[in-house]
């Protein structure tokens, strides 16, 4: 399964190509499941520009990309959308519009919180374990991690590409996935392309988009999400079979 994440806290000072409004977010939308996405991610951007968890933001978003791809539209509850823990439980209770599964950074504040309110809407929760944080030995304790429909493992922020693949193998062989829980792995910047390989070889759900990084793999700007997801395609080919031990 590929996951293309379309716009995170990123703008058009960026890159060009990077979707806003919930217009530019379905057509961009559109065109990478076009190419070969197989469900989308997003995050809902107020007119300013503001990461937003409201559901006069989020609502007009779902229903515009729903519209253009047909469903698997995935959200993020992360601090960049709103700070306050319990405004965000506030927020997920008032929505009316419902997106089909939503990522909870365990290493967050108010995590369990967030999850729990999601899970009483009956809305699949992604559990967001990023490498480097306690969120993996939080979540091992949690009384929801039975309940999670998948885990979402980060590299973030890697110094090179090499680095990120052996911090991500490291992070992966001290996780204890409840059983039957799907995993999807990913790093950003540049370790976006060598974490996205490493997820094609262990069989694991991967993602690219312009949120992780803005480059194709032969280090060209990317002009669109669409791009991106045809290069991670074409990545993602048949590879030699990792070495046992």
């Amino acid at each position: 399964m590929l996951q293309v994440c379309l716009n995170g806290t990123r703008g058009p000072g960026d890159c060009a190509g990077v979707p806003m409004s919930p217009e530019s977010l379905a057509e961009s939308a559109a065109r990478a499941v076009a190419a070969g996405a197989g469900e989308v991610r997003v995050h809902p951007r107020t007119p300013c520009g503001s990461t937003s968890l409201s559901p006069r933001v989020l609502g007009p978003v779902l229903e515009a990309v729903r519209a253009a791809v047909g469903g698997g539209v995935r959200i993020a509850t992360a601090v960049t959308a709103e700070p306050d823990a319990g405004r965000r439980v506030e927020r997920i209770r008032s929505w009316t519009v419902l997106p089909d599964l939503v990522s909870v950074d365990w290493h967050e504040p108010g995590a369990e919180e967030a999850a729990e309110a999601l899970l009483a809407r009956g809305i699949g929760v992604e559990a967001g374990l990023w490498a480097g944080t306690d969120g993996a030995e939080r979540f091992a304790r949690s009384a929801l991690a039975p309940g999670v429909r998948r885990i979402l493992v980060k590299v973030p922020h890697p110094s090179a590409g090499g680095d990120a693949e052996r911090a991500a193998r490291s992070f992966l062989s001290g996780m204890a996935p409840p059983a039957g829980t799907a995993v999807l792995l990913h790093g950003e910047g540049p370790g976006a392309w060598p974490v996205l390989r490493l997820a094609g070889r262990l069989g694991l759900g991967a993602r690219i988009g312009l949120e992780d990084t803005l480059l194709l793999p032969d280090g060209t700007a990317a002009r669109s999400n669409a791009e991106l997801v045809a290069a991670a395609r074409a990545a993602s080919g048949p590879r030699p079979p990792e070495p046992e031990g």
